[in-house]
C-alpha cells in the first residue's frame, strides 16, 4: 500500500497566504490554530484587524498572542462571537469546513457578515485524491490521527460539490486552486488504472487532473464583478527596482479574485480575452520612432489600454531617435513620487503616483551587540553623492575602531575608499539578500547631492531601512520630506553635521535602535503595499471606463499613431 501524501510541515498554509486580499481591513480565520496564518498576513498588512476562532484553549491562548481577538467557541453554535463595527472583508476556513456537521450553515452566516467585495477563502481535502481509491481498492480503508484520512472530517469534497456548496451559501465563486504533492506518485497510480479508466470511458489524463491534488484552495466572494487583467512587463532585475515596482505589485493586486496578473516580455504580450478591463503596464518602456509606434499600435489592436511605469527624471536618460511615444503615446502614467507626477503631466496629464511601499515587514534581525554597529549603504550610481563625505566617514571610522563596521552592496568604489579593515562588500545582488544585509546593520547612509535628478529620486531607501528597524542617516535631498528629523531619523546637511550625528549614533546605540523602531512603525502604518492595492485597482478600473475618452486624448498628442492601427 503506497504512503498517504501530506503537505510539507509548515506553520502555515502559503497557499492560503498568497490569497488573502492584502487590501482587506478585516480578517477572520475559523479554526486558526495558533494564530500562525494571520501573524504572517500581519507582516503584509499591519493594519488590518485580525480575529480567530478556536475551539482549544491551548491553541487559542497562543493565538491570542498573534491575532487582536479570539473566541475560544464552537463556530456551528456561535458563528460571529464578535462585535463588529464594518462588514468583514474576509473569512477563511483552512481545512474547517470538513470537519463541521453544517458547514452550510456556518457558510450562510458568514457570507451574510461579509462586505459585498468580501471574499471566502476555503482550503478543502479533496474526496476524489489517488490515495482515496488505493485505499478502497485494496480494501484497507480506516480513519488516522490526522491528514487527508483525520478521523475528525464529517464531510467530504471534491471539486464539483465544493462549488454548489459555496453557490448554495450565497457566494459567487471565483477561482481554485489545486494543491499537488508527490506528483509522479499519482501519475504511476493513474497510468497503473489506464486500462480500467479507458473501459469506462474516462479519460486518463482528466482523470489525474482530479486525482493528483490533495487539496483544493477556493476563492469565492459575496457579489460576482467582472475580472480584471493586468499584465506587465519588466526590466532585468537589477538592485531590487524591478521587484519594487513590478513584481511586488503584481502580486499584491492578484490577491484581489477579480484581478488577474501576468508579467510578460513585451513581444509576448497577448490579447487578453476577457469581457472585463486589461491594462498593461509597461516598465520603464523606450518608445521612440517607427519601432516603438509599432509595439503601441500592437498593443492598442488587441484592446489593452496603455500604462506606462516610470520612476525616474525622464530628462536624464539618453534621447531616442525619432518621436518619442513612451509617455505621450500611452493612455496614462503611473510613477512614485509627486514631483515625477508633475514633471511627466507635461507629457501625459493622465498621471497616478504610487509611493515606493514595502511588500512586508521584515522580522528585525539586529541590535544584537551594543557593543557594536553596522553602517549599512547599497546604491546604484551614488559616487557623485557620497564623494564629499568619504573623508569624514573614514575619520570617524577611525575614531570608533571596532565599535563601527561597514556593509557595503553594489558601490564597489565606496567600499575601496573606506579606510577601515571593518568593512564587508557584496556585489549587485537580489532584492531578498538586500533586505537581510540591510537587517542586519544598524544604521543605513543615504546621501543625495542637491541636482534635479536626485530631487525627483524616492525615499525608497529610508522606508526600506525603516522597515528593517535600522537608524537613517541621510542627507535633506528627498529625505527631508518624509524623515521626522530626531524621531524618525537624522538629516544631515554637510560633512560637519554628518561627523557629529555619525558619532552621536555610535555614542548612544539606543537612540540608534529608538530611530530604527520609530521609522518601521511609520512604514507600518503609512508605507506598506498593502495600503496601495485597492487605489491601484480602483485607478486602473476608472482608466478603463473612460478609455475612449482616454483614447481620443492620446489621438489628439500624437495623431498619426492611431492612423494604422491594424485590427486583431
Amino acid at each position: 500500500m503506497p504512503a498517504v501524501p501530506a503537505p510539507p510541515a509548515a506553520p502555515h498554509n502559503p497557499d492560503l497566504l498568497a490569497r488573502i486580499p492584502l487590501a482587506a481591513r478585516s480578517v477572520l480565520d475559523v479554526g486558526c490554530g495558533s494564530g500562525s496564518l494571520l501573524a504572517a498576513y500581519r507582516a503584509r498588512n499591519p493594519g488590518a484587524l485580525l480575529l480567530g476562532i478556536e475551539t482549544d484553549p491551548e491553541q487559542a491562548t497562543l493565538a491570542a498572542e498573534q491575532l487582536d481577538e479570539v473566541a475560544v467557541v464552537d463556530v456551528e453554535a456561535d458563528p460571529l462571537p464578535f462585535v463588529l463595527d464594518s462588514p468583514l472583508d474576509c473569512v477563511i476556513y483552512g481545512d474547517l469546513l470538513e470537519h463541521l456537521r453544517d458547514p452550510l450553515a456556518v457558510l450562510r452566516a458568514h457570507a451574510a457578515a461579509l462586505a459585498p467585495d468580501g471574499v471566502a477563502l476555503v482550503c478543502v481535502p479533496n474526496v476524489e485524491h489517488w490515495s482515496f481509491v488505493a485505499r478502497l481498492l485494496s480494501g484497507t480503508w480506516a480513519y488516522a490521527r490526522e491528514g487527508l484520512f483525520d478521523e475528525g472530517h464529517l464531510r467530504w469534497f471534491n471539486l464539483e460539490s465544493m462549488g454548489k456548496l459555496l453557490e448554495a451559501a450565497g457566494l459567487a465563486p471565483c477561482d481554485v486552486t489545486p494543491r499537488v504533492f508527490r506528483p509522479a506518485e499519482a501519475e504511476r497510480f493513474v497510468a497503473a488504472l489506464a486500462p480500467g479508466l479507458a473501459g469506462l470511458g474516462i479519460d486518463p489524463k482528466q482523470y489525474l487532473q482530479r486525482a493528483a491534488p490533495l487539496q483544493f484552495v477556493w476563492r469565492a466572494r459575496r457579489q460576482p464583478q467582472a475580472r480584471m487583467v493586468v499584465a506587465g512587463t519588466m526590466l532585468a532585475p537589477i538592485g531590487g527596482v524591478s521587484h519594487l515596482r513590478v513584481i511586488h505589485p503584481m502580486q499584491a493586486l492578484a490577491t484581489d479574485p477579480c484581478v488577474i496578473t501576468r508579467i510578460d516580455p513585451l513581444a509576448e504580450i497577448p490579447a487578453a480575452g476577457t469581457d472585463g478591463p486589461q491594462i498593461c503596464v509597461l516598465h520603464r518602456p523606450l518608445l521612440a520612432g517607427a519601432e516603438g509606434a509599432a509595439i503601441l499600435r500592437r498593443l492598442l489592436a488587441r484592446n489593452w489600454l496603455v500604462v506606462t511605469e516610470f520612476d525616474d527624471h525622464p530628462d536624464f536618460f539618453a534621447r531616442p531617435e525619432g518621436a518619442n511615444l513612451t509617455f505621450s503615446g500611452v493612455h496614462a502614467v503611473q510613477t512614485s513620487t509627486p514631483a515625477l507626477g508633475e514633471l511627466l503631466r507635461d507629457r501625459n496629464p493622465e498621471v497616478a503616483v504610487f509611493p515606493n511601499a514595502m511588500p512586508f515587514l521584515p522580522e528585525p534581525a539586529n541590535f544584537a551587540d551594543p557593543d557594536r554597529l553596522t553602517l549599512f549603504f547599497g546604491a546604484l550610481n551614488r559616487e557623485r553623492d557620497w564623494d564629499g563625505l568619504m573623508d569624514t566617514l573614514n575619520a570617524v571610522a577611525a575614531v570608533a575602531g571596532e565599535r563601527l563596521r561597514f556593509e557595503v552592496v553594489h558601490d564597489r568604489a565606496f567600499f575601496d575608499a573606506l579606510d577601515t579593515p571593518h568593512k564587508a562588500f557584496t556585489p549587485t545582488c537580489d532584492h531578498d539578500t538586500y533586505l537581510r544585509l540591510l537587517g542586519q546593520c544598524e544604521i543605513a547612509l543615504m546621501p543625495l547631492a542637491d541636482t534635479a535628478f536626485n530631487r525627483a529620486k524616492s525615499d525608497l531607501k529610508f522606508i526600506e531601512a525603516g522597515a528593517c528597524r535600522v537608524a537613517a542617516l541621510a542627507s535633506p535631498v528627498v529625505y527631508a520630506d518624509t524623515i521626522v528629523d530626531g524621531r524618525t531619523g537624522l538629516i544631515f546637511t554637510d560633512a560637519d553635521s554628518l561627523r557629529a550625528k555619525l558619532l552621536h549614533l555610535i555614542a548612544m546605540p539606543e537612540l540608534a535602535r529608538a530611530l530604527g523602531e520609530a521609522a518601521r512603525e511609520y512604514v507600518a502604518e503609512e508605507r506598506m503595499l498593502a495600503y496601495q492595492v485597492a487605489p491601484r485597482i480602483a485607478w486602473y478600473r476608472a482608466l478603463w471606463q473612460r478609455r475612449e475618452e482616454l483614447t481620443a486624448a492620446l489621438r489628439a498628442r500624437v495623431p498619426w499613431l492611431l492612423e494604422t492601427v491594424p485590427a486583431e
